[in-house]
Order: structure tokens, then C-alpha cells, then sequence
């Protein structure tokens, strides 16, 4: 049974897919299963395998979906004693268990491939995240100027969306020519489930975006999820520091959510 574990945990990682590995370290006395048994908990609250069953392996899955919003492991401990006091089950025993997430890559998703979005999907990739360009113009996209893209994709946005879809561990940048363009792609990127959006621009050019997509029907409290002016305030200049500036506010926001 273990052993089917390992291999659904290796093809989870492979498909880059998010899991929780919870493993019985400790026991004490009668329990379901002993020190070694594993149980894989999937995102959507699936398993593979088992820790014993019961009352203490639904909470066990409870727990193991905390621990994939935090993005951080945890101990759990159990006393199979008395249900009357709020222990999940009766065998006498106690069980000790290591809930350890794996998740998938965090992605940064750069819309536009101008002077910023290369400088940005550059510095990402330094940083180790996964990186996918978006440009409306195919001229643009070429393995010369983005060969540090693990993605480059044109045409309309929401192709794009559909072929590479974007999840709780994306950051979308948006990095356009211009307010119009912004605009036409912010009802599709907000649909997502990204973590964060954020737009380039000043106050005022924010302003009048907003202002735009309210006019076309996007509600306002939906709008503010979008970081805008995105970056962390520096006095930034050219491409590659306004790419750090970006780039320290995504990584801000990754380690205040762990």
C-alpha cells in the first residue's frame, strides 16, 4: 500500500501538482496503523492510501488542506481514547503524524513582452519561478529576447488562459503598452485564481483603467484585488530595476502568505 503511495506522490510531482504526504511517525498502544503508514491529500480533498480510517483520518485530511493554504508542514497529534471528550476514536492508543505539502512551481505569469516584461521574465526565472510570457503581438515573442521563458504564448488571452492555465500559485504581471490593452485582458485575468494581479502604470493611468473596466461591467470590489502601481517603492528607471521593484513585492507576497 505504501509503496502505491510513493509512486502516486512521484506522478503528482511530475504532473507539478499540489499534495499533502501525511505519514504516521509515533504511536502508542492500540491504534489503526503504525509508524510508517502514509496517506497522500490531494487539493481538492481526495486521498491515496490510508493512516487508519475514521473519524481521525477526516481530520487528518482537514488538516492536510491547512497545510497546503500555508504552504508549510505540521505535527499533528491524536488521542484514540474517548469521543466523549473530542478524541476521534476508541482504540486506546495515540498517533503521532508529519503532514509535509508539496506544491506545485509558483509560476509568474508576464503579460507583455516589451523592455519590462523581458527584464522581468528574466529576473523570475533567476528567482526560480516558472515563467510565462503573454504577448498579443507574435513579432515579439522570440527565443532570442525570451529565452529565459519556460512559456511564450500570442494570441487571444483567453486561449492563452485556457492552454496554460493559471492557479493559487501565480503571480500575473501585467506589463503593457498601453491602458487599451489593459483594458481588453483584465476581465480574463481576473476570472483566475491567481494569487495576486499586478498592473504597471502610474495612479492616474490606473485610475482611468479602472474607471474603463467599470464603464464595461467589471464590479468594483473585484478590481480590487489588482495591485497598482505594482512594485515595491523604489526610485526605479530602467527595465531591469522597475523588474526588481516588481519582483520584491511577488516575492513579499509569497512569504507573507506562508
Amino acid at each position: 500500500m505504501d509503496a502505491f503511495v510513493i509512486t502516486r506522490l512521484v506522478e503528482s510531482l511530475a504532473q507539478d501538482r499540489a499534495v499533502v504526504l501525511a505519514t504516521v511517525i509515533d504511536t502508542s498502544r492500540s491504534v489503526p496503523r503504525h509508524a510508517g503508514s502514509k496517506m497522500l491529500v490531494f487539493a481538492d480533498g481526495t486521498t491515496a492510501g490510508t493512516i487508519g480510517g475514521g473519524e481521525m483520518e477526516s481530520r487528518v485530511v482537514a488538516e492536510a488542506l491547512r497545510c497546503l493554504d500555508s504552504g508549510r508542514p505540521r505535527l499533528v497529534d491524536y488521542q484514540l481514547v474517548d469521543p466523549s471528550r473530542g478524541d476521534p476514536g476508541v482504540c486506546g492508543g495515540t498517533v503521532q503524524l508529519y503532514l509535509e505539502p508539496y506544491m506545485p512551481t509558483p509560476t509568474v505569469f508576464v503579460i507583455g513582452a516589451g523592455h519590462i516584461g523581458r527584464a522581468v521574465a528574466d529576473l523570475a526565472h533567476w528567482l526560480g519561478f516558472r515563467v510565462v510570457v503573454y504577448d498579443d503581438r507574435a513579432e515579439v515573442l522570440t527565443p532570442e529576447t525570451l529565452a529565459t521563458a519556460d512559456v511564450c504564448v500570442g494570441g487571444p488571452i483567453s486561449h492563452a488562459l485556457k492552454d496554460h492555465p493559471v492557479t493559487t500559485e501565480t503571480h500575473i504581471v501585467v506589463v503593457t503598452r498601453n491602458m487599451g490593452v489593459d483594458v481588453a485582458v483584465l476581465p480574463e485575468l481576473l476570472a483566475t485564481s491567481a494569487r495576486s494581479i499586478g498592473v504597471m502604470g502610474s495612479h492616474r493611468r490606473w485610475a482611468a483603467t479602472r474607471a474603463a473596466l467599470i464603464d464595461a461591467g467589471v464590479a468594483s470590489e473585484t478590481l480590487d484585488r489588482v495591485r497598482s502601481p505594482t512594485g515595491v517603492e523604489l526610485p526605479a528607471e530602467t527595465p531591469e530595476e522597475i523588474a526588481v521593484s516588481i519582483l520584491a513585492e511577488v516575492v513579499a507576497l509569497r512569504r507573507q502568505a506562508g
